[in-house]
């Protein structure tokens, strides 16, 4: 469930982890349909009125530090923007330090109120026998899926873990760039709101079952496909994911829809970084194609353009 989970959980996840994204490797590909987008994390964005482009970038929010690196050609991108956007603003530490309260459920909900005894019993034992930096007394009022982003990025195979925004925010700021957010923290915590409890605690228990039983690659499966850069793969593992094909008009669709709403006005105003999970950028109802629809010119962007473009 780490690959459905917004960047609100796996920020404070990282935090807790002491770390969170990643940064892509060179990868090739083709376009083989309208819909099959070719393999690239980064796409230049012009035309429609565009006086300069701007550019879509896809990260993923947890990888092992190794490969939190920023290629040529994204530098060029950070470089080139008078503003970079995340889906949140990572930038406001008063907003994001004060989101702790969104993670816990509503109305003093514990976990003990979602399960059977006999479940809850096999969640204790978990925890009991897997020690995190989270006290089980703390973790049974968060919201279960928050839990579950922690057991899942916790699997990562490797000790040290950094993150794609965090790396793409210091090169920003060297520069003083303003940083913002398409989304409040607010926002996002009220998305999983919507998903009833009882459903996150149910998955949360079904990930704690598949620990050890071989079933439970998923995270060094997506984490694979992000570094082949294949956004398209990407979308489909996301949209295929059992916990999430019921949640993803809610959890993808609807959010995709509002972005490719308001960034037409956010590049018209100054050429812009945006910077978005990835599994947001594929698919028919993607980011890419939605801003194509919108009449823009969206292209992979795999080499640094020529000097003449470096002119803000």
């Amino acid at each position: 469930m780490k690959n459905t989970s917004l960047l609100l959980l796996t920020f404070f996840a990282g935090l807790l982890l002491n770390g969170q994204g990643a940064a892509p490797k060179k990868s090739g590909g083709k376009t083989a349909s309208k819909n099959l987008l070719e393999n690239s994390l980064l796409w230049e964005i012009s035309g429609n009125h565009l006086s300069k482009p701007s550019y879509l970038f896809g990260t993923m929010h947890l990888l092992c530090a190794e490969d939190a690196q920023l290629s040529d050609s994204l530098r060029f991108a950070i470089d080139a923007a008078k503003q970079v956007y995340f889906e949140i603003d990572l930038d406001n530490m008063m907003e994001t330090l004060g989101a702790m309260r969104y993670l816990y459920m509503n109305n003093d909900t514990r976990l003990s109120d979602l399960l059977t005894a006999e479940e809850y019993q096999r969640v204790k034992d978990y925890f009991r026998k897997n020690k995190t930096m989270l006290p089980f007394s703390m973790m049974e009022k968060l919201k279960p899926y928050f839990v579950t982003s922690l057991i899942e990025e916790s699997k990562f195979p490797c000790s040290s873990k950094d993150g794609m925004e965090q790396v793409i925010m210091k090169e920003a700021k060297k520069d003083k760039k303003p940083i913002y957010g398409l989304e409040t923290v607010q926002f996002q915590a009220s998305v999983f709101d919507s998903i009833p409890y009882q459903r996150q605690a149910k998955e949360l228990l079904k990930m704690i079952d598949s620990t050890g039983t071989g079933t439970d690659s998923s995270t060094s499966k997506i984490a694979e496909v992000y570094r082949a850069q294949d956004i398209t793969k990407m979308q489909e593992l996301t949209a295929d994911e059992e916990g999430m094909r019921e949640f993803l008009d809610l959890l993808l669709y609807r959010r995709n829809a509002n972005w490719a709403e308001k960034m037409p006005a956010i590049m018209r105003d100054a050429p812009s970084l945006i910077a978005v999970g990835a599994g947001h950028l594929g698919g028919e109802k993607g980011v890419i194609l939605l801003l194509r629809k919108a009449g823009f010119i969206v292209r992979p962007m795999k080499h640094i353009p020529g000097p003449e473009m470096l002119t803000n």
